[in-house]
């Protein structure tokens, strides 16, 4: 959507920059106000997708887990038991 809003504002800019009327491309400039639009009830569509799954995994007893590694690396292993070492 951002990039969406960028182009119609560089396209205003443009017409302004080259002097023509404000209805030159009017068309296109309608096309592209539809296009944000869709674009932006995709995105509440999808949101509202998205809280649904959510409640229906809470309604299944689902819940959330951190994906990874099965293999974690050393140094993200917890210690078994913690050694003093002298410093200094």
């Amino acid at each position: 959507m951002i990039e969406a809003t960028e182009l119609m504002a560089d396209m205003l800019k443009a017409r302004t920059d080259v002097g023509t009327s404000l209805v030159f491309a009017d068309d296109v400039q309608v096309k592209m106000v539809e296009a944000i639009k869709a674009l932006g009830e995709a995105r509440t569509a999808m949101v509202g997708v998205h809280n649904e799954l959510t409640e229906a995994k809470l309604r299944l007893g689902i819940r959330t887990s951190l994906g990874g590694a099965e293999n974690k690396p050393n140094f993200m292993r917890k210690a078994d038991k913690t050694t003093m070492r002298e410093v200094g």
